[in-house]
């Protein structure tokens, strides 16, 4: 199977794991898995780091790349694509954050399992996104 991180997912697997569902943390090291992070995430993590949303003690930003090597996670790019037909996953009134929306895209677009703790994921399901946690 092929999952995708939602960015607290991926932050919370390198920073504190324990925060990760038990059968969440199976899958990470399931090597039947395929684990990826998107570029998405990434720019989310530098930009609440840089709006102080995110604070890491003793850690430095610019190595989230290569924790998600480290631990055999694929990067993945925003693709052109994904980018022009953003436009088709439908608003939720209660849901507008752009960096979820487009991992969830992304996710939808991919034929990918999203896994993520957010709630307010659930009500793209009936969009075609896969969920876990």
């Amino acid at each position: 199977m092929i999952y995708l991180l939602d960015t607290y997912t991926f932050v919370w697997a390198v920073v504190s794991p324990h925060n990760l569902s038990k059968s969440g943390r199976k899958l990470l090291v399931d090597k039947n898995n395929e684990i990826c992070v998107s570029t998405v995430s990434l720019w989310e993590i530098a930009s609440k780091t840089q709006l102080k949303q995110f604070t890491f003690e003793g850690i430095n930003i610019e190595d989230f790349p290569q924790y998600a090597r480290d631990m055999e996670f694929s990067i993945i790019d925003m693709q052109e694509n994904e980018a022009m037909q953003f436009h088709k996953l439908p608003l939720k009134e209660d849901h507008q954050d752009p960096f979820e929306r487009m991992l969830i895209w992304q996710a939808i677009s991919r034929g990918m399992i999203l896994m993520s703790k957010n709630k307010l994921f659930a009500q793209y399901k009936k969009d075609g996104l896969k969920l876990i946690w």
